[in-house]
């Protein structure tokens, strides 16, 4: 066999090395051979190779005639490596001495080669267990060499190739899970040196993509326990660690591709991917123009489980964000925080400039940093409210969803001075000063500071009881609510009226559901189904699709009859009908709803029918259907003159259940989903 390899380097020597460090190194050699299990006899051809070397370079003829052809060798194949030519017998010795030599790639390809026929060895030969054995050690071997280097990917291929051989052979079971651990610690570092490649190289990207997904579904999601696998000696993912990973490879994600991703996670049941997902929406809808993504993401956002943090802020963000003053107002003044609330009190602007800057600042620490192809500096909300698309999608919103009319009371955002007149611009970059996150590693939350940075001079909020990586979505509320260390100082027109941050004289509504363009207005529907033919509780285990089309019908009459009356209060009767399909959450919904109609002096009708369903997902807690509904309306004053009126048209609506016991009641819907 040709083995790739000269004599200085098969005996561990120096080209200079005289006779007596040659003898001396032979003998450490031989006194000390690998005790991984080869056979005697590789040993003891190991030995005679290691002898013929050393007689070689301690001859002086010898030595100088061999050196000599070393450099005429070295001269006219100058790209090739010097080697020696070894017989058969001799293989096995001669790959262990170029494993010990530092060639554990070359050991590793020869030695699967010898394994293949024609050159196969007998079945329980010794040649066959050296070799099996040697295949094993060169492969872990070559595999931390290319992680030296950082091709961890090359490494991982490796170990694959060094897995699939021990699968064939069968002989060492040990071996192979060790290469099997190897290969499991190495999966982080395939997936960043994979996704951190060039955009060009798609389907190495895509590859790190589809292993990110895999790792975070066997972690049992973002915030899983300590990823350790069941392979003898293999390497452990710590909390951690997960979280230092986590946060180098967002930065080489696009938003889109963590869209999908955390959408993907969330509704596979993952609350903290729900958050995240949030966050990206939001990043793609103001980076891009798009006020749909804001809509999907508030739709989202108020489809998550409740948590000990307050969604309020992210909701007064994105409500503002899509021109709905009124309703940024209720969430603003809902904030649970008492220190938060007391700066939005003490802001020396009027209330709007308060949000606005709140808002920003949100964005601009929370939202926007963290993707690989969005401008975390580009925060101008003066050209988000100018854009033209942004408007005419705010002015659809407010016709279809019946919105009042904020001009006569409440301006919008694009109608006041952001930051015009004031000499400064929306979109100043934030200083390193502002980016410090030491008080948050005070309170035992180490965020990035490129992520999550600290607010400086404003309170500090107590330490919540979740896992960091939940933080990494679920803080931006918190921290964009104590977001005043900006110096934007916004001034609303002196000809509108300033907002107070409670809302008074009025009655007190609740979060509306803002539907999209095809949303279900906030009115009454006509009833369809008499009030004397009770609603069926829904038991069943698994729901037919007839039965999850009554449950939705039964929603849209009963609350067609409890918001077409003339009192200002819900019947009992029509009460009870509402709380047999829906949770109690949407029955206040649907009474402050009519609350608010009887104060205007206003009655609603809705024809609403269901035309089909279809399962969007089923879980033995929670089904979401997509159902396609007939719908119209007309509101009308206390005279009974029509003010305004949807026409008869198809919408689309996603209602999501969940099961209360043994009974399953509407949880939310979402419009145009």
């Amino acid at each position: 066999m040709d083995l790739p390899i000269d004599h200085f380097r098969l005996l561990g020597v120096s080209p200079s090395a005289d006779a007596a460090a040659i003898l001396h190194r032979l003998q450490t050699r031989c006194d000390g051979p690998p005790d991984q299990g080869f056979t005697h006899e590789a040993l003891l051809k190991r030995n005679e190779l290691l002898s013929r070397s050393a007689d070689l370079l301690t001859d002086r003829d010898d030595r100088a005639e061999y050196e000599s052809a070393l450099i005429r060798l070295s001269a006219s194949h100058p790209n090739e490596t010097v080697g020696l030519d070894l017989p058969a017998s001799s293989e096995v010795a001669g790959l262990i001495l170029l494993w010990e030599a530092h060639g554990a790639l070359e050991a590793f390809q020869m030695a699967s080669h010898g394994l293949q026929p024609p050159q196969a060895p007998a079945l329980g030969s010794g040649r066959e267990a050296d070799l099996t054995l040697l295949a094993a050690l060169a492969c872990r071997d070559a595999a931390v060499e290319e992680q030296g280097q950082r091709r961890y990917e090359a490494a991982a291929q490796l170990l694959v190739e060094g897995i699939q051989l021990q699968q064939r052979m069968g002989k060492l079971p040990d071996q192979q899970r060790r290469l099997e651990g190897d290969l499991e610690a190495l999966l982080p570092f395939r997936i960043l040196d994979l996704i951190s490649r060039d955009l060009s190289d798609q389907a190495s990207h895509q590859k790190g993509l589809t292993l990110l997904d895999q790792l975070v579904s066997r972690r049992g999601g973002l915030d899983g326990t300590d990823f350790v696998t069941s392979v003898e000696g293999a390497g452990s993912m710590t909390q951690d660690d997960f979280e230092s990973f986590f946060q180098q490879i967002r930065r080489f994600l696009t938003v889109q591709e963590q869209i999908d991703l955390f959408t993907g996670w969330s509704d596979e049941g993952e609350a903290e991917a729900g958050f995240l997902a949030v966050v990206a929406l939001t990043a793609a809808g103001f980076s891009r123009r798009k006020p749909e993504c804001l809509e999907q993401a508030r739709d989202r956002l108020q489809l998550l489980p409740d948590s000990e943090l307050d969604p309020k802020p992210l909701l007064g963000c994105l409500d503002l964000l899509l021109g709905n003053v009124r309703e940024a107002e209720h969430h603003f003044a809902a904030i649970r925080d008492a220190e938060v609330q007391a700066w939005f009190l003490q802001h020396s602007g009027d209330n709007l400039a308060a949000q606005c800057e709140y808002c920003r600042a949100w964005l601009g620490r929370d939202v926007l940093p963290g993707y690989r192809d969005v401008d975390a500096t580009a925060i101008d909300l003066d050209a988000w409210f100018a854009d033209r698309d942004v408007q005419n999608h705010v002015e659809r919103l407010d016709r279809q969803a019946s919105r009042q009319p904020l001009n006569d009371a409440l301006p919008l955002p694009w109608e006041t001075p952001v930051a015009s007149g004031l000499g400064l611009q929306s979109g100043e970059p934030i200083s390193a000063s502002e980016q410090s996150s030491e008080g948050l590693e005070e309170r035992g939350m180490r965020l990035p500071s490129f992520f999550l940075p600290q607010l400086p001079q404003l309170p500090r909020l107590p330490q919540l009881p979740r896992p960091l990586v939940v933080k990494l979505g679920v803080l931006v509320a918190v921290l964009a609510a104590v977001g005043g260390g900006v110096s934007l100082m916004l001034r609303q027109r002196s000809d509108a009226p300033p907002v107070s941050p409670v809302v008074k004289q009025e009655p007190e509504l609740p979060a509306f559901d803002d539907l999209d363009e095809t949303a279900l207005p906030l009115a009454t529907l006509q009833p369809e189904q008499p009030l004397d033919r009770p609603i069926e509780p829904l038991t069943s285990d698994v729901p037919s699709e007839q039965q999850l089309e009554d449950l939705v019908q039964g929603w849209l009459n009963a609350k067609a009859n409890a918001l077409a009356g003339q009192s200002n209060a819900v019947p009992e009767a029509v009460s009870s009908q509402i709380s047999t399909v829906a949770r109690d959450r949407l029955l206040r919904r649907v009474q402050a709803e009519r609350t608010a109609d009887a104060a205007l002096g206003r009655t609603k009708t809705i024809k609403a029918s269901v035309t089909s369903v279809d399962v969007v997902s089923r879980t033995s807690r929670r089904i979401a259907v997509k159902a396609e509904v007939d719908y119209s309306d007309q509101t009308l004053d206390r005279s009974g003159t029509v003010i305004d009126q949807t026409p008869p048209g198809a919408l689309t609506v996603t209602y999501v259940l969940g099961r209360d016991g043994k009974e399953w009641k509407l949880h939310e819907y979402i419009s145009g989903s």
